[in-house]
Parts: structure tokens; C-alpha cells; sequence
């Protein structure tokens, strides 16, 4: 089938999902998150396009980006590109990372700006891996209350208010508010794993050569890998089978 052309956008402002490929991980280790990050950095220093919000979920990551110099095709390509040949190289691998094209929807208004703004910073919050944005490492929310890196803050907490000390409480008391929009979204597809295929996949995920080998991991180190565990579709019960690891700790975890 033809693929159907992007919408445009009148404002240059999109709301993009790139996808992990076959819903695999993208980010195995902090350091694989903090290289997208370094590129997504790298690329907007050159005039591309601006960044108003992002967040690196394991298998998906959202991004608010406007264009600038340069088109949003261009944009994903150049920074896709550059991560990918950068992963592979690290683990040794070739081949696809990302899934199809990446997913984009134009943002054409000041009220759906902010819907999305906070859509991406609660992704995590949804997804039950935190209790709020605030404690989410991997996205672009702390970024506002003044550890600048990547976003373009002063657009956004523009709108909240031209002073920048209520600006910020009026930021932090609307992504407190939890609200159920409709943006472009993942959609999962539920999928079952034989034994053997789960047992493959823990081992390259969690980077051991035995499944049960993740017992041995320190607390930290094995909660991480069962959430990730988790994230992919695999039950508590066959985790617990193919590890050895009881059920509380995955439960936990």
C-alpha cells in the first residue's frame, strides 16, 4: 500500500513517536539514553528545529519539536541516523532499531501545544513507573524549573505567565492536573512468549548468559531489568519460572 502523506503543519510544531522495532527496547543502558539526548542536543544547536518536550520510554520515545532550517522528515532522519549507527556499533548488531517511519501529528494551536507538553511529561506517570513527571530521569520536565539542556523554556513558561517565578508554579500546578486527552498514541499489540522465547529475551535484555543469573544482580540493578522485563509483555509468573526470582520481588519491582 502507498504510504499517506504527513499532515502538515501551519505553526511547524509536531508531536512525534519513534518506536523500537518489532516494540523492542531502544535503551538498555543509561548510557544508550544519554547519547539520544546528546543528539537531540546536537542537532538543535545547528538550527533544525527546537524542542519544547521529550521523553525516552524503554521501547518508545515521545518528542514536541518545531521545525526550523530544517524539514521534520530531515529532522528524524538526521538524528535517527546518527543514534542508530551509534548503537550498533556499541552492541555489535546491524540492521533495523526503529519501527516503519516514525509517527508525527501537527500541533497547530496554543491549547493542544500545552496538552501535549503535558501528555509526554506524564507518559511515565501513566505507565506506572513513577508517582510524577518530577521523578522521571528521562524526560524533559526538570528541564523548566531550571536544569536547561535541551528545551526551549522560555516559549512555554511564556504562556503560563510573563513572570518567570509564577510562570513556574502555574507549570508545575498544570501537569499536576492528570488528564485522560487524546494525542497520537502507542498502541501495543498484547503478545505471549513460548519459554524459550522469553528466555532469549531475558538474557539479551538483562545481558547474562543464563536466565538465572538475574538473581544474582544487585537491588537496583535487578529492579530495572524486571521492569523492563515487565514492559515487554512478560507475565510475573513466567519470570518468576525462568529466573528463579520470587514472585514478591517481581511484584515489587
Amino acid at each position: 500500500m502507498p504510504r499517506v502523506a504527513r499532515e502538515k503543519s501551519s505553526t511547524g510544531v509536531y508531536h512525534v513517536i519513534l518506536r523500537g522495532h518489532n516494540q523492542q527496547p531502544i535503551f538498555k543502558e543509561e548510557e544508550d539514553a544519554r547519547r539520544f539526548l546528546h543528539i537531540l542536543e546536537k542537532y538543535q544547536k545547528t538550527g533544525d528545529y527546537l524542542v519544547f518536550a521529550y521523553c525516552l520510554m524503554a521501547n518508545h520515545i515521545h518528542l514536541l519539536i518545531k521545525e526550523e532550517q530544517v524539514e521534520l522528515g530531515t529532522i528524524m532522519k538526521r538524528i535517527g541516523t546518527s543514534f542508530v549507527y551509534w548503537y550498533n556499533r556499541k552492541y555489535e548488531r546491524c540492521g533495523n532499531l526503529f519501527q516503519d517511519r516514525f509517527r508525527s501529528e501537527a500541533v497547530e494551536d496554543e491549547q493542544y501545544f500545552l496538552t501535549v507538553l503535558r501528555y509526554i511529561h506524564q507518559n511515565p506517570v501513566k505507565a506506572g513507573l513513577v508517582e510524577e513527571p518530577a521523578s522521571y530521569k528521562w524526560n524533559s520536565y526538570r528541564e523548566y524549573l531550571g536544569e536547561l539542556n535541551i528545551i526551549e523554556a522560555d516559549y512555554v513558561l511564556g504562556i503560563f505567565h510573563p513572570q518567570r517565578e509564577k510562570a513556574l508554579a502555574a507549570y508545575m500546578d498544570f501537569h499536576n492536573k492528570i488528564e485522560n486527552a487524546s494525542c497520537l498514541e502507542i498502541v501495543e499489540e498484547k503478545r505471549s512468549y513460548k519459554d524459550d522465547e522469553a528466555s532469549e529475551l531475558i538474557k539479551t535484555l538483562c545481558s547474562v548468559s543464563c536466565c538465572s543469573e538475574l538473581k544474582e544482580a544487585g537491588e537496583a540493578k535487578m529492579s530495572n531489568h524486571l521492569k523492563l522485563l515487565k514492559e515487554q509483555g512478560l507475565s510475573t509468573r513466567q519470570i518468576a519460572r525462568l529466573t528463579g526470582i520470587s514472585r514478591r520481588i517481581i511484584l515489587k519491582a
